[in-house]
């Protein structure tokens, strides 16, 4: 497990840009986990850059995303598709048939997260994870609870979660309280995980998360298993 530490998040965003850069290049073929929310928008528009100079090409690149809202399909702009095709995706020559999203209006919601745990093992599993982690310990929609889940799956935001995105939506009410989300099979399964946090509020739960048990209440603890995890941290 290897932690970085750095000044600020344009650095924290340099870095993790560097990692996956580094590995698109190394294999241009890449099956990349991708994550969303605030921490990897920097990491995505060093990408952006890296990519319209010439430095990386995405025209190989495969790529599976965490999670997606419940009963948001991706027209809305509030959708976990519509943010990977407004934050990275159409402002990179990737194949848009090749980036995949977990269905949130999917009529079988079961059918729909067996269907994606079959996908990333017909791929042949993930290279590069993209994380982040919220400050109940929660990493894709895993939230804490009193065992792993291993299969992509349905779940209950937990209230915290949803009072940490309502700065995304109109108003509290307005988040979904369902989401699927990719377990904690695909996510370990991945070759190598890049976990990314910024400000003074992730802290704590970083030190929960990687110094202290290993356990389904702090969902990011699992990560302690992985053999090839690094850690980039700011606290600005």
């Amino acid at each position: 497990m290897k932690f970085i530490t750095v000044e600020n998040y344009d650095k924290l965003s340099r870095i993790s840009a560097n990692i996956i850069a580094a590995q698109i290049i190394s294999k241009p073929n890449s099956i990349l986990g991708l994550a969303t929310g605030s921490s990897p928008v920097g990491t995505y528009k060093k990408l952006i850059e890296y990519n319209k100079n010439g430095d990386i090409d995405f025209s190989n690149i495969t790529s599976v995303n965490l999670d997606e809202y419940v009963g948001l399909d991706g027209t809305n702009d509030q959708s976990y598709r519509y943010f990977m095709n407004d934050n990275l995706f159409s402002h990179v020559n990737i194949d848009i048939s090749k980036t995949n999203v977990p269905n949130g209006c999917a009529e079988n919601p079961e059918k729909e997260c067996a269907n994606y745990d079959k996908l990333i093992e017909e791929l042949g599993g993930i290279d590069l994870q993209l994380l982040g982690i919220g400050l109940d310990g929660h990493i894709g929609f895993n939230e804490p609870d009193n065992c792993f889940t291993k299969e992509t799956h349905m779940v209950t935001l937990d209230p915290s979660t949803i009072e940490a995105n309502a700065r995304f939506f109109a108003s509290k009410d307005d988040v979904p309280t369902k989401a699927l989300t990719m377990g904690m099979g695909g996510i370990m399964g991945a070759k190598k995980v890049l976990l990314i946090a910024n400000g003074k509020n992730k802290k704590e739960i970083l030190e929960k998360a990687f110094y202290g048990p290993i356990t389904p209440e702090v969902p990011a603890s699992i990560l302690q298993l992985h053999p090839d995890v690094t850690v980039v941290y700011s606290e600005n």
